[in-house]
């Protein structure tokens, strides 16, 4: 594995999506969950999404069920949650594990290429996020507590380069 986008993750409904269909635009990556704190975090997420879209942005978020089991349905709940309660249009994933044994490949290139603070590269909740310049390269991570809308002017610059 090479970059990003030599690798493939399910979507929400099953199918495998490989990543190189997104090369050449700048991705938010972000772990979710449907019954933490931060879930009011998609509807931020979903702000970003339509603000930026149509000039080349996008956020894929992949829900995760590691962190206090806040993630507990199915791809068909999640999805319904997320619809309904945020009004979420931008790619969700099946869910997948960030940290440990089975941890998603995506997840292990971006915790080695962004490690957390002191080198940590461990997840530490839902809603860490992860900025992707257009050459699939990590531009930065941003903790849990980080507001999507926070994440604005980074995205313009790294759809202006």
């Amino acid at each position: 594995m090479n970059t990003l986008y030599d690798i493939t993750a399910d979507s929400l409904a099953g199918a495998p999506v490989n990543l190189g269909q997104y090369k050449g635009q700048v991705l938010l990556i972000v772990n979710t969950a449907s019954k933490c704190g931060f879930t009011p975090q998609y509807q931020g997420l979903e702000a970003i999404y339509q603000r930026f879209k149509d000039q080349g942005a996008v956020v894929l978020g992949f829900p995760c069920n590691q962190f206090g089991a806040q993630e507990p349905g199915q791809a068909d709940e999640i999805g319904a949650f997320c619809q309904k309660n945020y009004g979420v249009t931008f790619p969700l994933f099946a869910k997948i594990d960030v940290n440990g044994n089975n941890a998603h490949p995506l997840f292990i290139k971006l915790k080695k290429d962004a490690p957390g603070i002191l080198g940590t590269e461990a997840i530490k909740w839902n809603f860490t996020k992860f900025l992707i310049r257009k050459d699939g390269s990590v531009y930065k991570r941003y903790a849990p507590a980080t507001k999507p809308e926070e994440l604005a002017a980074d995205i313009a610059k790294l759809l202006a380069e």
